[in-house]
């Protein structure tokens, strides 16, 4: 609603919500790629935490988060199509399954560690641009 109390001709809002790359890989994402067009943000910490090595294992789970928040905002931009199915010889029965379109809005935000700084910064981030829609 406007500020005059009138319906709005546009979408509006945003949703914060997510889950580290691997565990929405089945849900959400499938809908960022496959659905309707969602702008998504994707924030990565370059400096783990806790990182986890499981024995046997070549990477350790942040390098797989981590290539996933690479990974993601490239498929969005970029798409998949039929025809890059078939040279990675994907069987043709899944192909309609995995193509999706590309050309999706979406922002990476890579902070060098996690701190209460950093925290600090990316509320400052999320507080400005909804002040900022909310202005226009």
């Amino acid at each position: 609603v406007s500020i005059d109390g009138l319906p709005l001709p546009f979408e509006s809002g945003e949703i914060d919500f997510g889950e580290p790359g691997t565990n929405g890989q089945h849900s959400f994402y499938q809908l960022i790629h496959q659905g309707r067009v969602i702008p998504c943000d994707f924030i990565g910490v370059v400096k783990s935490q806790q990182p986890v090595y499981l024995k046997g294992e070549v990477v350790n789970n942040h390098d797989e988060l981590m290539s996933n928040f690479f990974a993601q905002p490239d498929a969005l931009a970029y798409g998949k199509t039929p025809e890059q199915l078939k040279k990675e010889n994907v069987s043709e029965h899944l192909i309609p399954h995995k193509t999706f379109t590309g050309n999706r809005p979406s922002l990476s935000i890579l902070l060098p560690s996690l701190d209460a700084y950093r925290i600090g910064q990316l509320l400052a981030i999320y507080e400005h641009r909804v002040a900022v829609q909310g202005f226009i």
